[in-house]
């Protein structure tokens, strides 16, 4: 197995990171993860070795403003202006690149929290640039008021602030109310794991944890408000293979609110959506205690995927 990392140049000349986990052999099939916010690509070392000794070739970028990525701007901002398009152009030009190092190879894509939004809505552009998605974690609310009163205090916040400052505020109003669902409480990120090492490690790593700024909540809240609506996701593929998973405990999506975009997905046509819940994980199966079962499900399914491939139309 190889694991390396390289930097790839985006349309606008923006250098991202990359990290690759790759099989000796050629690889079977590629994958593409997207991270969650306030975290980076390589958090996800552990499920790259897993999958690359399975072989499966693994890219995990780390997204604009945070990581490497975000050094080379600023941390948890996306860019002054049209970030969640620039974030969704960056995952075309890694996907180019990928089919172009893997040409015949079954490529998927793997969104986690924010990530699975971004992956989303890459797909209502480019479904037919992959094979299959997975989605980690993600909620679904089928109305866009909650997002549009979450957008004018992000507003709010600018005008007070500017794009690049960082409301307290709004960051109590989003992850309090989470981060007080978990009792007893150890640290305020315990509702990510049950596994005390991986909060430990998260809380040790100067790359996560931080506050975002107010421009990328307004890129976030516009994202999802985007994807949103069941005439948006029918842009998706009806024929693309998805596997929603996530933890039962998660108190994100609380479980019910995955389930929901599941049925919302099938309700806008798809035809291949798969579930799978987690007793007793969180909100990032990939670092709990049982993640080896999470990796051979992941395996498992992209295996699936790889002998029952279809072409998409553009």
């Amino acid at each position: 197995m190889y694991n390396s990392s390289f930097w790839l140049t985006a349309q606008d000349a923006t250098h991202l990171h990359v990290h690759d986990w790759r099989p000796e052999a050629p690889a079977k099939a590629s994958l593409l993860i997207c991270h969650g916010m306030a975290e980076h690509g390589g958090r996800y070392q552990a499920l790259g070795h897993a999958l690359a000794k399975a072989g499966i070739a693994v890219y995990a970028p780390d997204l604009r403003g945070h990581g490497l990525t975000g050094r080379e701007g600023l941390q948890g901002h996306f860019a002054d202006s049209d970030g969640w398009n620039l974030v969704i152009e960056d995952l075309r030009t890694l996907n180019h690149h990928i089919r172009c190092k893997n040409p015949q190879t079954p490529l998927f894509m793997l969104g986690h929290s924010l990530g699975s939004y971004l992956v989303m809505s890459y797909l209502m552009q480019y479904s037919c640039s992959v094979q299959g998605a997975l989605l980690s974690g993600p909620q679904y609310l089928r109305t866009r008021l909650r997002y549009r009163l979450a957008r004018l205090i992000a507003s709010a916040e600018c005008w007070r602030q500017g794009q690049r400052g960082r409301s307290k505020l709004l960051h109590a109003i989003i992850f309090r109310p989470i981060q007080r669902s978990i009792q007893p409480q150890r640290t305020i990120h315990d509702w990510l794991s049950s596994d005390p090492a991986a909060v430990q490690s998260y809380l040790h790593d100067p790359m996560c944890g931080f506050m975002c700024t107010n421009q990328l909540w307004l890129d976030v809240f516009d994202g999802l408000q985007r994807i949103t609506p069941l005439q948006n996701m029918s842009q998706i593929h009806d024929q693309l293979p998805l596997f929603l998973f996530g933890g039962e405990q998660d108190p994100l999506h609380q479980g019910s609110r995955l389930l929901d975009l599941a049925s919302a997905l099938r309700e806008s046509g798809k035809r291949s959506v798969d579930v799978k819940l987690y007793p007793g994980m969180r909100h990032e199966p990939v670092n709990e205690r049982g993640r080896a079962r999470v990796f051979a499900d992941i395996i498992d399914w992209i295996e699936q995927q790889c002998n029952n491939i279809q072409e998409y139309p553009a």
